[in-house]
């Protein structure tokens, strides 16, 4: 056996070398190490990497797929899923121990009566008191049906009621002016012609609120209209319902400045906006339908509630600018970026100060909590939640309760939520779905929270978006479009179909004759692409700048309706073309 002094060197040179020779080895060995490190680290780094966007993937096909397929109600859906949770276990429990009570009974030869259960009819309610009755008496019995005796005495009558309804009905009012003869002078004296809604218009007044009601109301397209007057006696063209309706919104827009002026007048708005379908040269563009909501009533305000809407080829921060104008003061919106500008210190006439939407804020969380089942989604929806029902117990107090009641109980809520949010954050990575919703909320926190400190906010900006639901039902049952010039402006393929001209086209909500979700005002003011609409609206399209379809190229148009409507059956060459809701948008 060799000893281990031999295997030292005997020299200094060779000393030097073994020592070198370690030296290198232990940094080859440290370099090893380092770069099995940094591949570990970089797999490590990868694999999460993929997990979130695995993570990311399924959350994108569960959104998808439940927009598709799933409900659409957001309010309380995961605690009513616990709720229901709860009650299952709850009545597992209570049949368990019915059933033990049961064995026990049935040991003791104890006889247990059950009753059956007899379900109650539900109560009819009352038809509305202030119809009209019309009385139905059947004829009354001559003789009594038992020994045939003729004297009968009253002592009393059933009465059944049932609702019928009156089909419409139409007439014709004459205005007969009598012509009279001086016997003098021979001068003729008349009566002056009465005022008429439309110059030189047939259609009353009753007639065109009923149109524009349907159109814009009920969503019923102009060609269907005709049909159905057709089938209750009356010819009414689809062309002549379209000089109407464009000829009543030239009419009603004076209304439609005093509403636009009324809603701009309010301490606070709501403002919205959503996609409409543009029909361009070609293709079909994307535009965009604002509104403008004033509605005072979540703090017992007075005034009538109304919204104002506008129509903008694009979503250019531009046109918000343009829109508001004339307004300082608090609006409530969404985080659209386009907004900004409002916001700035230096704006005249002055900033407008900006309350965010906490239905938005919380939408992030409930995407996240539906789809992923994420805890802490969960629990900020809980939170969140906790808010709204105090909100529910303020809603149309006046604002000193509404602010002290949210001193009171909503702002340790909000502050002990911030912090919580704040926590949570810190242990996510930044690229998870509920980091994001996180990150969300945070980013906008002043203008979540400012409702904290004035009366007259409201957490969410509901109004609006119910505003702008009579479009996305409009647009459902039969989309109106927008056509557009070279330009690059928008042009009305239709005085019907124009969603909005740079006037503000305005509804009243409210109204004792309407439903509080329809519109009764919904001024489009552009003139018919129908020929017969005379030299005053062609002089409008021009003065607009817009060239009027048949009045500008009238042999094109024409033509094109023979060559689609003669297989049809529907177009008689001795009448003026048609405009059909397929390709004008009568919608």
């Amino acid at each position: 056996m060799r000893r281990r002094s031999d295997s030292l060197p005997t020299t200094l040179a060779a000393a030097r070398a073994a020592v070198t020779a370690q030296r290198e080895a232990v940094a080859a060995a440290e370099r090893r190490a380092i770069a099995a490190e940094a591949r570990a680290a970089a797999a490590e780094n990868e694999a999460k990497s993929y997990a979130l966007q695995i993570e990311k993937l399924k959350f994108t096909i569960a959104k998808l797929r439940h927009a598709q397929f799933g409900q659409s109600a957001e309010r309380g859906a995961i605690l009513e899923q616990l709720e229901l949770q709860l009650a299952d276990l709850e009545e597992n429990a209570a049949q368990a121990q019915a059933q033990a009570e049961l064995a026990d009974a049935a040991a003791a030869t104890v006889v247990i009566k059950v009753e059956a259960f007899e379900r109650k009819r539900p109560a009819r309610r009352p038809l509305p008191a202030e119809l009209p009755r019309e009385r139905v008496v059947h004829p009354a019995p001559t003789a009594c049906p038992c020994c045939g005796g003729a004297t009968l005495r009253k002592i009393g009558e059933d009465v059944t009621e049932m609702l019928e309804h009156v089909p419409a009905s139409w007439k014709v009012i004459q205005h007969v002016r009598e012509k009279f003869s001086c016997r003098s002078c021979e001068t003729i004296a008349q009566t002056p012609a009465p005022s008429h809604p439309i110059a030189r218009g047939r259609a009353g007044p009753m007639l065109l609120a009923h149109i524009l009601f349907c159109k814009y109301g009920l969503h019923l397209p102009l060609n269907r209209q005709s049909m159905t007057y057709r089938r209750e006696g009356v010819d009414l063209d689809v062309s002549t319902l379209c000089d109407w309706v464009g000829a009543a919104a030239a009419t009603l827009m004076p209304l439609v400045e005093e509403i636009r002026a009324h809603v701009f007048a309010a301490e606070r708005i709501h403002a919205d906006d959503t996609p409409v379908k543009v029909l361009a040269k070609g293709k079909c563009r994307t535009g965009r339908l604002w509104t403008y909501v004033r509605d005072d009533r979540a703090f017992a305000g007075t005034a009538a509630p109304a919204a104002a809407f506008f129509y903008s080829p694009d979503r250019g921060g531009a046109h918000p600018d343009a829109h508001l104008a004339t307004y300082a003061g608090l609006m409530q919106a969404d985080a659209y970026a386009g907004f900004n500008r409002l916001y700035e210190a230096g704006r005249k006439p002055g900033p407008v100060t900006a309350a965010m939407c906490w239905a938005h804020a919380r939408r992030k969380f409930f995407d996240v909590a539906r789809l992923n089942k994420a805890p802490i989604a969960i629990e900020a929806v809980a939170r969140i939640d906790v808010l709204f029902e105090i909100e529910r117990d303020i809603n149309g107090k006046p604002p000193p309760e509404r602010q002290r009641v949210r001193a009171e109980h909503s702002r340790p809520l909000v502050a002990e939520l911030k912090l919580w949010l704040q926590a949570q954050r810190a242990k996510l990575s930044a690229h998870s779905e509920t980091a994001k919703a996180i990150a969300y909320s945070l980013n906008r926190w002043s203008g979540l929270v400012r409702f904290l400190d004035d009366g007259r906010l409201c957490m969410t900006n509901n109004a609006a978006e119910r505003a702008l639901r009579c479009v996305a039902v409009g647009l459902t049952t039969g989309p109106s479009q927008v056509r557009t010039k070279a330009g690059g402006a928008p042009q009305p393929s239709t005085r019907s179909s124009r969603r909005q001209s740079s006037a503000a086209s305005t509804r009243a909500r409210g109204s004792p004759t309407c439903s509080p979700g329809c519109p009764i005002i919904r001024q489009e003011g552009s003139p018919s692409c129908c020929p017969g609409t005379g030299s005053a609206i062609a002089s409008w399209w021009r003065h607009e700048g817009f060239d009027h379809p048949y009045l500008d190229h009238p042999a094109r148009y024409r033509s094109r309706d023979l060559a689609q409507n003669r297989g049809a059956g529907e177009h008689d060459a001795r009448r003026p073309a048609r405009c059909h809701s397929g390709r004008h948008g009568l919608g």
